[in-house]
């Protein structure tokens, strides 16, 4: 089953990252209120980016690797991804 990074722009312009198996349903959970804690402070704006990894081993390393850059750097991946 495929598993996907995901980048959310929250309304303060800070960037959230998550993996899920449903990216819908999971953005669908952050704007109502029922994502991370994080988003619940910070409500979602737009989906940045999404990618496809073959599992869930590799979607959660490419989300801790993610979660390691800045915010620039992040907008600079976001500017290489295709746009969802």
């Amino acid at each position: 089953m495929a598993w996907f990074l995901y980048l959310i722009e929250c309304r303060d312009g800070s960037i959230y990252t998550g993996i899920t198996v449903d990216v819908a349903a999971r953005y669908a959970a952050h704007a109502s209120g029922r994502g991370a804690r994080y988003t619940r402070s910070h409500p979602p704006e737009r989906l940045l980016a999404v990618v496809e990894y073959p599992d869930r081993s590799t979607a959660a390393k490419a989300e801790c690797r993610m979660k390691r850059l800045t915010p620039q750097a992040k907008r600079e991946f976001v500017g290489q991804v295709p746009r969802p």
